[in-house]
């Protein structure tokens, strides 16, 4: 089925086609990514590019513009996101909700709950404080202001090991937060920074309020450049109900926030809904505490998240690490069990193989690229860029994809790069770990022709060698004078 999406004010509609992934005069790679990539030390060898044009008449069969180890399997990092978005979109659709419900097991009168207050996650991956707040709103809109018994939180959609160390052994990088069944603002803590030169200190406040988190109002306000902040903070997490800072803040940081996981993430949830219910006016007699939803709970209320077609957003725009795993889990949980990471996989290996018989499956771990054991080829990615492009679910997939050099985490390649001709004409998705950078996604040529780009780098001095990858997006850009 065909289907049109809008680019730079047109309509373009990409009909079904077939790429020749490695056509038999495709052209070396260009001299400046040649040229970036021995500045970083980095053999071509390491390099997997494919470039393919979108057809201008339906069945075309296209040939490469560009094709480069287009067929050895790398780690793409974050790239991989692609796949669990593109197929949490067909299996799901765009407007798939998840639903957070609230149950009751006993009695509700004059605004009392004689029993336990019951909340049942869905595997939300954006249950945010603002929504969560909200959904304390609605409970109370029902008639339910004290509670007589215990606020019970249950995340058993799904069923998830825990690592006992985080992927890099960063604990408090908001990007290692873990999955859950009722995943909370993330499990991070936000610490903002604002200069008050008058009385020579910097306040501090943190979002969103955890019951029993006692953080300092102040630091010690520093004249100076802005440089490594966060290190001149002298920050101390390891008590985790105990924030402290033992250094300065400087004054040339204006007002500066920093995001950090919270170090006991079980502790998480059940300390702010304490502290938003109490926030609220809420009385609760007993705790809030994890458990199960009792078979003869009577359902109060349910509240739907996001759309799917704009939570992906979130997860490609800004590579958001957590939320792809919440829907990578949740392709087995809609099954009717609880979602694991197997169980996952096996649904996705499945619809890959429906989708693209031809192709072997990409090797999943979460789904989100946050691994060192996923890989894919960049024939793989190719195809599926080229089946979303004319799938359905174009627009939404299309928009997730960030923006170059005006959003997401492409938005710096107009810092970088301030005459770049793919700013605004690049729909793309980024990766990077340690030895990984790589960019996948939709590209206008100074033709008008669409082509799809993918370009993986696995090395050690990979980063490095990221001018490479923009001297890729540059050149396909420029396919009727490329550049030299």
């Amino acid at each position: 089925m065909k289907f049109c999406i809008a680019l730079l004010g047109s309509l373009c509609c990409w009909p079904s086609f077939h790429v020749q992934a490695a056509p038999r005069h495709t052209p070396s790679l260009p001299p400046a990514v040649h040229k970036a990539l021995r500045q970083a030390q980095v053999p071509p060898q390491h390099l997997s590019v494919l470039i393919a044009p979108l057809p201008s008449t339906p069945g075309e069969t296209v040939p490469a513009r560009l094709a480069h180890h287009e067929q050895q399997a790398v780690n793409p990092a974050s790239v991989m996101k692609l796949f669990t978005t593109y197929a949490g979109l067909q299996l799901l659709g765009p407007d798939f909700t998840w639903r957070n419900r609230i149950y009751v097991d006993g009695p509700v009168q004059g605004g009392v709950l004689q029993g336990n207050l019951i909340v049942r996650g869905s595997g939300d991956p954006k249950l945010v404080i603002e929504r969560l707040q909200d959904l304390i709103a609605q409970i109370m809109a029902q008639g339910v202001r004290e509670v007589r018994g215990h606020i019970v939180l249950d995340r058993s959609v799904f069923d998830v090991s825990v690592p006992s160390t985080p992927f890099d052994d960063e604990p408090l990088r908001p990007y290692n937060a873990s999955p859950d069944g009722l995943l909370l603002n993330f499990k991070s803590v936000i610490y903002t920074f604002s200069p008050d030169p008058a009385h020579g200190q910097a306040r501090v406040r943190s979002e969103p309020p955890l019951a029993g988190l006692a953080v300092p109002i102040d630091v010690p306000l520093r004249n100076g450049a802005c440089q490594d902040w966060r290190s001149e903070l002298k920050a101390d997490f390891s008590q985790p109900l105990q924030t402290r800072f033992a250094g300065t803040y400087p004054a040339g940081c204006g007002e500066r926030a920093w995001p950090v996981a919270y170090p006991w993430p079980d502790d998480y949830a059940p300390r702010v809904f304490q502290a938003l219910w109490q926030q609220a006016g809420g009385q609760l007699t007993g705790q809030v505490l994890y458990g199960q939803t009792p078979a003869q709970a009577r359902l109060l209320l349910q509240a739907p998240s996001l759309p799917l077609g704009e939570v992906i957003a979130d997860i490609n725009k800004f590579s958001n690490n957590v939320m792809a795993q919440q829907l990578f889990l949740t392709l087995s949980s809609e099954l009717g069990a609880p979602g694991r990471w197997a169980a996952s996989r096996l649904r996705l290996e499945q619809w890959w193989h429906r989708q693209f018989p031809e192709l072997p499956p990409p090797v999943l771990d979460n789904g989100s690229g946050l691994s060192r054991s996923e890989r894919s080829t960049a024939q793989a990615l190719t195809a599926l860029l080229q089946k979303a492009s004319q799938s359905p679910e174009a627009a939404a997939f299309k928009n997730s994809l960030s923006v170059a050099g005006v959003d997401g985490t492409t938005a710096r390649l107009k810092d970088r790069l301030p005459q770049a001709a793919a700013i605004g004409k690049a729909w793309l998705k980024t990766g990077s770990l340690r030895d990984v950078a790589s960019v996948a996604g939709y590209v206008q040529g100074d033709s008008g022709r669409i082509y799809t780009l993918v370009a993986v780098l696995n090395h050690t001095n990979a980063q490095q060698a990221r001018p490479a990858l923009d001297a890729l997006l540059e050149w396909t850009v420029h396919d009727l004078t490329p550049p030299r």
